[in-house]
């Protein structure tokens, strides 16, 4: 969707070089995923690095000497640090930036030693995994996800991340809550759930692209009492690509469509512009399945 309307401010025609961007902005998304879950790794050893320190002074007091290490032993926070999957995608994708930019860490890991729930997490010094585990979901929720200076830092970074910051951080925090024992090891979840997954990417865009004023025909004698310079241009568009996927792609059921394409206009278009494709897609539905337009294939996918 975002790739389309881009093209259209742009005017732009070129199809490889807009796909292109489509699959770096998809790329990119995996980036800041890596980006927030090593946050947790670096500020980890950002503290173990502290502590080493300090144990090291000259006039090191007998607290420095022998320091709460509940922190650092963190059982969630140790299989992070340890996962080769993580450190294989950090490598691959060469994400670095807390190496350079790491005063981004210090500033999360003062805020982290400020809070209270760090303060009562460090009352002790044994480690229980269901404890860890909570500190880790509630660091990450309460100071790493909301932190103003990160998402400037994001922001300034990559202007498109702004809008992948929450399902990133939907989907670490729902990985964070599945650890069931410090036995457990983590994964970098796939970009692409499979080939062909990745295909249909390509396929939706293309298709919505070739097919625009074909697919625009489809809901035109839908709003009479609009002038296609009235209809907001990402509604217009929410309609084409909702329109060549009920129409194209015969294994997605029309309700899968329809949903997804009412969550995308209540999040990024306007006010009331869910009724109104809600109103369009549910007569066009009516009127493809009357005329045998609407070709779905497998069960349950009408």
């Amino acid at each position: 969707m975002q790739t389309l309307y881009s093209m259209h401010q742009n005017h732009s025609d070129n199809i490889e070089k807009e796909e292109k961007f489509l699959f770096q902005s998809i790329d990119n998304v995996q980036d800041l995923y890596l980006i927030m879950i090593s946050t947790l790794v670096e500020i980890r050893k950002k503290e173990e690095e502290f502590l080493d320190i300090s144990s090291k002074k000259h006039l090191a007091t007998k607290e420095e000497k022998n320091p709460n290490l509940k922190f650092i032993n963190n059982k969630v926070l140790r299989i992070l640090d340890e996962s080769n999957s993580l450190s294989v995608a950090l490598a691959n994708r060469k994400i670095n930036n807390w190496n350079v930019d790491d005063e981004y860490i210090s500033i999360l890991l003062k805020e982290i030693k400020e809070s209270a729930l760090y303060q009562k997490y460090m009352s002790g010094r044994v480690n229980e995994f269901e404890e860890d585990k909570d500190l880790v979901v509630d660091i990450f929720t309460e100071i790493i996800a909301p932190s103003i200076k990160l998402y400037e830092y994001l922001e300034d970074h990559k202007l498109t991340w702004i809008d992948d910051i929450p399902l990133v951080n939907t989907l670490i925090l729902k990985q964070l809550k599945a650890f069931k024992s410090d036995e457990d090891l983590f994964f970098v979840p796939k970009l692409y759930n499979d080939v062909e997954d990745k295909e249909f990417v390509s396929q939706l865009f293309r298709r919505t692209v070739l097919n625009e004023a074909v697919l625009a025909k489809e809901y035109a004698e839908k709003t009479p009492n609009w002038e296609a310079d009235r209809i907001a241009e990402l509604d217009s568009i929410i309609l084409k690509m909702a329109i060549c996927e009920l129409l194209k792609f015969p294994s997605i059921p029309v309700k899968v469509t329809i949903n997804e394409y009412l969550e995308l206009a209540k999040e990024y278009s306007t006010p009331k512009s869910s009724i109104f494709i809600n109103g369009i897609l549910d007569n066009l539905v009516k009127e493809f399945n009357t005329n045998g337009k609407l070709k779905k294939t497998g069960r349950g996918l009408m």
